[in-house]
């Protein structure tokens, strides 16, 4: 019981922490923004188990574009957080033992950016057409290039507290 509340704790600090990541914003084109709420999807995937990784990142990041007024983007952000999030613990889960910890988090963090890259490409395709849409493809990838970078180094520093989280 104790150890179930504690997940569900943890889980919750860290739909706050990707929310409150979202939230600091740069304005691009087309109605959208770049943020650094990936690093924490990306910690969330990496630290969190899978069902409590995706669902922290997913809610956390939704809840950011309810907020700042983008609630039209709000379910496809969910699908898009919550995958790359299991992506993340997946690839990770997956190739640590076989290539290391840090590369496995790369290789992870890489396929996790790909698919947000993709799949607001597609979303923001359908809502605007897909020539438009290309406009925002080189700020999502900057976006998901500084969430990865600061990802790897928030996990090591995580890493040093020897805390555990799932």
């Amino acid at each position: 019981m104790k150890s179930d509340v504690r997940k569900i704790v943890t889980a919750a600090m860290f739909t706050a922490l990707t929310c409150i990541a979202t939230m600091i914003v740069i304005w691009v084109p087309f109605k959208g923004y770049i943020n650094l709420g990936d690093c924490v999807v990306l910690l969330s995937g990496w630290l969190l188990s899978p069902l409590y990784g995706s669902l922290s990142a997913g809610i956390g990041a939704m809840l950011a574009d309810v907020i700042l007024g983008y609630t039209v983007y709000a379910p496809a952000t969910f699908v898009i957080k919550g995958l790359m999030a299991l992506v993340a613990y997946f690839t990770y889960k997956l190739f640590h033992c076989k290539i290391g910890s840090m590369a496995s988090r790369v290789i992870g963090g890489v396929i996790a950016e790909v698919i947000m890259v993709a799949g607001y490409y597609m979303f923001e395709g359908f809502m605007y057409g897909f020539v438009p849409s290309v406009a925002n493809v080189p700020f999502n990838a900057i976006q998901g290039a500084a969430g990865l970078i600061v990802g790897l180094i928030l996990v090591k520093l995580f890493e040093k507290t020897k805390i555990k989280f799932n």
